[in-house]
């Protein structure tokens, strides 16, 4: 394991780290010059077309150090690739030679938007290091911080690397201004200047001293004895420890059933082998493992250290969880035996350690839930099937059956932000080919309600001591909101909002548009941070793209949970036809509440097609009609062909169209598009 290196690459969105990735398999020889091609790691076609990363990426490199250069070089420019557990250099037929010259390089490749956050936890767990990816024309922002704290808390070797120099080659005052993106790189990491790497992704300019520096600071893998609770002396030996890996992602194929993406911790996986996943307690006989070069290769075995992949067999989405550990069931049934050898007091027991799940991981925690309801031809067997799918390999992704009188039979999903619902639904269709509409986007409120005859059809949990027999609920769906609630409380966000000097004043006018608390306002190089505090509900409201227009596109932002708060809401509907569609229903501050009644009623009148018959849309909150607006009924000038005569005739024709609009009427039925939805939703 001392010539293995795991590492991920992180960095705010739009930073180089694809492009980084696409000069490591270059300059390793992974993939072939002619079958090369930008953003080689993203896979999915809406990858490429938005050009960010939404999926992890790993891949496995081999990469041989140069031995022309290295006898040409001096011994303490080689003396740089020496690794704290070897020693590199040997002097052999009187010429200068690396020993070991060999390494397997495994790299993750993650998203870098803060909706993904959860995908690069999962990274961080299954590596040693990182590179910090730093755009030396925008310099350090939101998602880099978050990215940072995210990796120095996993433990990991931090390198940093400001990218895009290339970019600077033109502007006057290009050293000044890479000096500066340098200097705030290595006050973030806590080192010297010379300690961050000067690179263009795109030229490859400094990249191959980037993959060197990889191999001489980050460390040879963990393994289970990094893990254990007691002095790896007492440690049983190796062949009594159980094989252990990691689950960080997965994904379907039709033959091999779920592919489990894993970094082994101890001992090693071959086909063949029955295996056991601790959380699911599911087994399953491995058909296939193999690495990612960067496609799926089969061989014989993986062993510790190393990050690659197995073929379960298995169909169920539920049996795989991702951040799951496996076992292998035959080293499992061996430390039984060897158990009475080891000694008790001083350590776990083999068995008791192949019972123990690793560590690393924490449950995903959906923030914003929408309805998704079968359209057109879809069935909902289809939109279930495409959901689990996705579910394979985003572990972020869950959903619980749903219904609607007017829709039918849905499924409400929860995610981990407006992007992500974006990527869930364009994947969904791209990809399984099915027609849904959604609801309105909606977080979940705690609520404290009295325990009366009308809401007994709510799923509630008696409060202890309380004599008026209270009951706390959670409500996921705007339509479940009850009627006078005792007390309700919101989930509250806190905003790190990285801006230039220049558009301070732009970004703190936000608050007067959102509920936006600024707490404090520091100063991070050239730049400011501002901290904030928000309820959630805000943040689906558009409020990034008013962040970017107010900042001309400069400020960026990353968020965290900070609790709840009590919150002054109520429940707004919304008639169309006299119908009220539960997708519209939505839950706002009451001293917004005649606002937003006008603004979406108003906003309807535009978006809707006019029909045959009128549409009246209301507004209903609080038990009253609190804002209205009428499509009127397209209108056919039935009379047009008649002249002169009596005007009793006309009027015969007049009457007869009015019953027809009448028994239309009656018969309306009213389909809200998603784009509809889409154009609502923003502020």
């Amino acid at each position: 394991m001392e010539n293995i290196r795991n590492f991920v690459i992180i960095a705010h969105i739009d930073h180089g780290k694809s492009t980084l990735a696409d000069r490591f398999l270059e300059i390793t020889g992974t993939v072939d010059s002619r079958h090369m091609r930008p953003q080689y790691l993203d896979r999915m076609e809406l990858e490429r077309e938005r050009g960010i990363t939404i999926k992890m990426a790993p891949v496995r490199m081999i990469y041989k150090v140069n031995h022309a250069e290295a006898r040409n070089s001096k011994p303490e420019i080689l003396n740089k690739l020496e690794t704290p557990n070897s020693k590199s250099l040997e002097i052999r037929n009187s010429k200068l030679e690396i020993a070991k010259s060999e390494y397997v390089l495994n790299l993750i490749d993650t998203p870098g938007h803060s909706d993904f956050a959860y995908e690069v936890s999962r990274a961080l767990a299954a590596v040693e290091g990182a590179i910090l990816l730093v755009d030396a024309t925008k310099g350090i922002q939101a998602q880099t911080l978050s990215n940072f704290r995210a990796a120095r808390k996993a433990g990991l070797k931090i390198i940093g690397a400001v990218n895009k120099i290339d970019l600077l080659q033109a502007q006057t005052n290009a050293d000044s201004r890479l000096n500066k993106v340098v200097r705030a790189a290595a006050e973030l990491l806590g080192v010297r200047e010379e300690e961050i790497f000067k690179i263009s992704a795109k030229t490859g300019k400094g990249v191959r001293e980037l993959l060197d520096a990889v191999i001489k600071r980050v460390p040879a893998p963990r393994t289970d004895a990094d893990f254990s609770p007691t002095s790896a002396d007492n440690l049983p030996r190796e062949s009594a420890m159980p094989a252990r890996a990691l689950i960080f992602d997965s994904l379907y194929d039709d033959h091999k059933g779920i592919l489990a993406f894993m970094r082994v911790f101890s001992g090693e996986f071959s086909a063949g082998e029955t295996v056991q996943f601790l959380a699911s307690g599911a087994k399953a006989k491995i058909k296939e493992v193999g690495y990612f070069s960067p496609d799926f290769k089969t061989a014989q075995k993986i062993s510790a250290g190393e990050i690659g992949y197995i073929a379960t067999g298995l169909k169920e989405s539920a049996l795989i969880k991702i951040g799951d550990t496996i076992i292998t069931q035959t080293n499992a049934e061996r430390t039984r035996t060897d158990a009475d050898n080891f000694p008790h007091g001083s350590a776990l027991s083999p068995r008791e350690s192949a019972s123990l799940p690793l560590p690393g991981y924490k449950e995903p925690l959906p923030v914003v839930f929408i309805s998704f309801y079968p359209d057109r031809t879809t069935k909902f067997e289809d939109l279930k099937k495409g959901l689990e799918r996705l579910r394979l390999n985003d572990s972020s992704l869950s959903f619980e059956p749903d219904a609607n009188e007017a829709l039918g039979r849905g499924l409400k999903v929860g995610f981990l932000g407006q992007l992500h619902f974006e990527i869930t639904a364009s994947r969904l269709k791209r990809e399984f080919g099915v027609d849904f509409i959604t609801s309105f986007p909606s977080i979940a409120y705690r609520i404290l309600l009295r325990n009366t005859a009308d809401q007994r059809g709510h799923a509630s949990q008696t409060s202890a001591g309380d004599s008026r027999r209270q009951s706390a609920i959670i409500v996921k769906q705007p339509q479940d909101f009850p009627d006078n609630p005792e007390k309700v409380w919101q989930p509250m966000i806190r905003v790190e909002i990285l801006t230039p000097q220049s558009y301070l004043n732009q970004v703190v006018n936000l608050k007067n548009i959102f509920d936006l608390e600024v707490l404090e306002i520091k100063n991070l190089g050239e730049n400011l941070i501002l901290e904030g505090r928000m309820p959630l509900a805000e943040l689906i409201r558009d409020f990034d793209d008013q962040l970017k227009s107010a900042s001309a596109g400069f400020a960026s932002m990353s968020y965290e949970f900070d609790g709840e708060t009590a919150a002054d809401v109520e429940k707004l509907e919304i008639l169309v036809v006299g119908e009220v569609l539960p997708a519209l229903t939505r839950i706002v501050p009451k001293k917004d509440l005649e606002r937003e009644a006008r603004r979406t009623v108003e906003r309807l009148k535009k978006l809707l097609p006019r029909e045959q018959w009128s549409q009246p849309i209301q507004a209903k909150a609080q038990g009253r009609i609190i804002a209205r607006e009428t499509i009127p009924a397209l209108r056919k000038d039935v009379t047009g062909y008649l002249y002169g005569g009596d005007r009793s005739r006309k009027m015969k024709l007049w009457k007869k169209q009015q019953r027809g609009k009448k028994k239309l009427e009656k018969m309306a039925a009213v389909n809200i598009s998603p784009e509809v939805f889409r154009e609502i939703l923003k502020k």
